[in-house]
């Protein structure tokens, strides 16, 4: 696929050209990288099955797509809250970018990088007002917020419609295949109240999606400065145009910080692709299925709903002191679940756009821990050593059956362990299309570990059976 074909045309301008997948094809023109990052310690490339956008840039950071060290993640959350410290001349150790940036290039550093700089506690120098993207930058969004002790409060859009709730922010992400997003915020005064506002995304590629909600934002909570944070910026030079458009007419300034800066040339398309039906092997009949329920350990919103979401998940506003009492409801959920490992090898999976927590969790679950998240996004499957998505599979989501989410690049045999997180309580019927692709994993046992009240009955440690759920 990556043909990493690369021309030093000017001193500070790279080009690599990513061969994707049939005729599809994309030409990245590098224009800054201060830190020396190298892109395949990013990203790796892969194939929408979508007409508006035909290509993704498949992190390997995010824990989205690809399995991750979960330190990995949460410390390039932390490293975009460095660059906007700095942005904002805070003050902080000026060894911590540095660190940082060698922790992304080298995930065994990681999780050093991470608690050197969360030991700092960086203090804002303004009152900030966090907001990250649904649904890939939802946990880093949550780290950038959770670098600084003081000052900020965070809360992360969704595409999720909450019945009786009101969205105090709507806008649009036009290229996705699930457009619409909504803010909920318990309180309004989280997003009226502070003098700054960053949003958090993992890529920019055209920078709609925040001129959109700057737009919304500003009729109805007006600020002057506004931050964009994201691990990667791919606008062009119109795009940004766009950008300092908006600023003069709105009055405001808006800056874009990143760790990797340049432009995107994309030739052929993903239509010429044929989207592969995915068979599953015979399930493993040796296989244990756990169910461990959490809720006790947490708070929850049931002014929400009948199955509640929690409360402090960062759907509903964030403070720092609500942070200290998640953190505590983690370090205990974790220490709980780390006795439950059989193996050596263990994935931890989010579902959807509740990543962060599930991610924390994992962070604190020992050696040998890796964490990814169910997906919304369809992406073509190809079995190839460069392409980034290899095998994934489909399945109705037990929360919203009307809902297709993926699960992608769960090999058979790579883990002992796997740890499905849920931050709600679902049907246990509506659980079979997802246990029946975890059955066919290989795995020595799964744990289905539920964040919220238990209200109806589960069968604990039954065995695996085809088709089979109450056995």
């Amino acid at each position: 696929m990556n043909n990493n074909n690369m021309t030093d045309y000017c001193s500070s301008i790279i080009e690599h050209t990513y061969k994707i997948a049939g005729d599809l094809e994309l030409q990245v023109t590098l224009t800054s990288n201060p830190y020396e990052i190298p892109l395949d310690s990013l990203f790796a490339m892969a194939a929408r099955i979508n007409k508006k956008r035909s290509f993704l840039f498949v992190s390997k950071v995010l824990g989205k797509h690809i399995p991750v060290n979960p330190y990995s993640s949460l410390l390039s959350g932390a490293s975009l809250g460095l660059l906007l410290q700095q942005a904002l001349k805070g003050t902080m150790p000026q060894q911590l970018i540095p660190q940082a940036i060698h922790g992304i290039i080298d995930p065994s550093q990681a999780e050093a990088a991470y608690k050197e700089i969360m030991s700092y506690r960086l203090s804002l120098p303004n009152s900030v007002a966090f907001i990250g993207f649904a649904e890939t930058a939802t946990a880093i969004g949550h780290a950038v917020y959770e670098t600084f002790g003081q000052g900020g409060s965070y809360i992360h859009t969704t595409r999720e419609v909450i019945e009786g709730s009101e969205s105090i922010i709507n806008f649009s992400e036009e290229h996705s295949h699930a457009v619409a997003h909504y803010c909920y915020a318990k309180d309004a005064q989280m997003l009226a109240d502070p003098e700054i506002v960053v949003l958090v995304d993992d890529e920019i590629t055209t920078g709609k999606t925040s001129l959109n909600i700057i737009r919304d934002m500003q009729g109805k909570f007006p600020k002057k400065t506004y931050y964009i944070l994201a691990l990667l910026d791919w606008r062009t030079s119109e795009d940004q145009q766009q950008f300092l458009k908006l600023e003069r007419e709105l009055g405001i300034s808006i800056h874009v910080l990143s760790l990797v800066k340049g432009e995107v040339k994309v030739t052929g398309s993903s239509e010429s692709l044929t989207p592969q039906v995915p068979v599953l092997p015979n399930p493993d009949q040796k296989g244990s299925i756990h169910f461990t329920f959490l809720g006790h350990l947490f708070v929850h919103a049931h002014y929400v709903s009948q199955h509640p979401y929690l409360q402090h998940s960062g759907r509903f506003g964030l403070t720092p002191e609500e942070s200290e009492q998640a953190s505590h409801s983690i370090s205990q959920a974790a220490k709980q679940l780390k006795l439950t490992r059989m193996g050596k090898k263990t994935l931890c999976v989010g579902t959807g756009e509740f990543m962060y927590i599930p991610m924390r969790i994992a962070a604190e679950m020992g050696d040998g821990v890796f964490y990814q998240s169910t997906t919304r996004s369809p992406i073509h499957t190809i079995d190839t050593e460069d392409y980034a998505v290899k095998v994934g599979y489909p399945y109705s989501s037990p929360e919203d059956p009307e809902v297709t989410h993926y699960l992608y690049n769960v090999p058979v045999g790579m883990y002992d362990d796997l740890y499905l997180f849920m931050e709600r309580e679902a049907d246990p019927a509506s659980m079979q299309p997802l246990l029946q692709i975890l059955q066919t994993r290989g795995l020595k046992q799964i744990h289905i570990v539920i964040l919220s009240p238990q209200t109806v009955e589960w069968k604990e440690n039954a065995v695996w059976k085809t088709g089979e759920l109450n056995q």
